[in-house]
């Protein structure tokens, strides 16, 4: 039976220190994301006990609540209502009376992990465009090549192409938003970068190319208008604040990025495109092992997410992003892997029904409710699933080390949901039929290193033993 999304959302808000303890509520595909004025009012223990709850990862800042597809966006909008609904209160210390330790440590979250998760905020709020676009960019890839519905091609043309022509725009009014800026400045400045004008500017010796830098290039204008327009707030006078703060911010901002920010992050867009390039042809297997083996730690921890301005790099300089095929194969692994336990635990009612129910959104490459209700608390599973991610990943590696690149036209979906964005060097065909064979690898390999090496005796999970 399915949990009521309001009763789910009061009761993580109750966890999470009341709405009074949350700052901003947002989600992606499968995570509620709350981020908290105090860490230490949130009980973990106490939301990963909750019906419906699939995992939780702390991050310092926040937490992330694992709810899985469609659940999480029930449940995050029945959460910001009840946090709008909650009436501000200021934030004080726990006394000895409130039942909290006053010395309790607050883990507050390392740079490098709160600055990823700063930057995973500016992209995830554009995945669902990005997977609405990519399926229209290869369906319309489709009709081209069959020679079909000519009429209608230059429009799915126009629809698919339109946010990727103006996805610096979106990526500077998110950064400036995160980063306590005007988010219009921060878009205002950004769309520099994409403005065909930009062709008669001159930089370093050379003419500037429309969107060079790509969405590297509008991330650190728009973090450069939001100093900026910072430092102005606490200079200008009141009067003059609404006239001059957004004309010196445009101003300084808008010049710096024609003349130096564009160029610098053209040329890091360019050797992130020939590192992937490089370490493809020259390492194939290897990296696909390396990329395919770690993803489903790096998912469980939540920081899958800063790997998005790579692929959307690689996705504006190449068409497609490389990366992401060799990183779907984790979700591989992972399938193989709950079949294993599928098989051996035949006595396990309750946690083959969790594999019953968890097993079609993992087909369609969404890992989560695997990873914290199968794979994970079993211990053993979740290394022998990643073993099936690294032969996935090897797989596809050793194809793009022959010549056959697999890359993803959008980010978001993988597994079987990825089949529609592929594309390659040698056609649509070949990279969906290395794709396909590195999934099969991957769920074979998940399955017999789950099945001979998951579990210690007879039939017992290695948590257990």
């Amino acid at each position: 039976m399915r949990n009521d999304p309001a009763s789910t959302a009061a009761a993580v808000l109750a966890r999470a220190g009341g709405p009074g303890n949350v700052t901003s509520v947002a989600h992606c595909m499968t995570r509620l994301r709350l981020a908290v004025a105090d860490p230490a009012a949130v009980d973990a223990e106490g939301l990963r006990a909750l019906p419906g709850v699939l995992g939780v990862v702390t991050d310092g800042a926040g937490v992330q609540i694992v709810l899985g597809p469609g659940v999480v966006e029930e449940v995050t909008a029945r959460t910001e209502a009840l946090v709008r609904e909650a009436a501000p209160a200021p934030a004080r210390p726990a006394g000895p009376g409130d039942g909290a330790d006053e010395t309790a440590p607050r883990h507050p979250a390392t740079p490098v992990k709160a600055l990823l998760r700063r930057v995973a905020n500016v992209f995830v709020p554009l995945i669902p465009a990005l997977i609405g676009c990519g399926v229209l960019a290869g369906l319309n890839g489709l009709l081209l090549n069959a020679g079909l519905l000519p009429a209608l091609t230059p429009a799915l043309t126009a629809v698919a192409s339109g946010f990727m022509a103006l996805i610096a725009v979106f990526v500077g009014h998110n950064t400036a938003k995160e980063f306590g800026g005007t988010p219009v400045l921060g878009g205002a400045v950004a769309a520099v970068v994409v403005y065909p004008g930009v062709a008669k500017v001159t930089a370093f010796g050379v003419h500037l190319v429309p969107g060079q830098g790509g969405v590297l290039g509008a991330l650190a204008a728009a973090l450069l208008a939001t100093r900026v327009e910072k430092w102005c707030r606490g200079r200008v006078p009141g009067a003059l604040d609404v006239l001059l703060t957004p004309t010196v911010t445009v101003l300084v901002s808008g010049l710096v990025t024609l003349y130096g920010l564009m160029y610098a992050a053209g040329v890091v867009a360019t050797a992130i495109g020939a590192a992937a390039d490089w370490l493809l042809a020259t390492t194939g297997p290897a990296a696909g092992l390396v990329l395919g083996g770690l993803f489903l730690p790096l998912v469980m921890l939540g920081l899958h997410q800063a790997l998005i301005p790579i692929h959307t790099t690689l996705i504006a300089q190449q068409g497609y992003t490389v990366l992401l095929p060799l990183l779907a194969m984790a979700g591989a692994g992972q399938v193989g892997a709950a079949l294993a336990v599928y098989v051996r635990l035949r006595h396990d009612v309750s946690l083959r029904t969790t594999i019953r129910s968890a097993l079609p959104a993992g087909l369609l490459g969404v890992g989560e409710p695997l990873i914290y209700g199968v794979s994970l608390p079993l211990g053993r599973p979740f290394v022998t699933a990643c073993a099936g991610g690294a032969a996935g990943g090897a797989f596809v590696g050793f194809f793009a080390m022959l010549g056959d690149k697999v890359g993803a036209t959008a980010i978001g979906p993988s597994g079987w949901a990825l089949f529609p964005l592929l594309a390659g060097n040698r056609g649509p065909m070949t990279a969906a039929a290395v794709y396909g064979g590195g999934l099969l690898t991957g769920y074979a390999v998940g399955f017999a290193a789950t099945y001979l090496f998951g579990f210690t005796g007879r039939s017992r999970p290695a948590a257990s033993a």
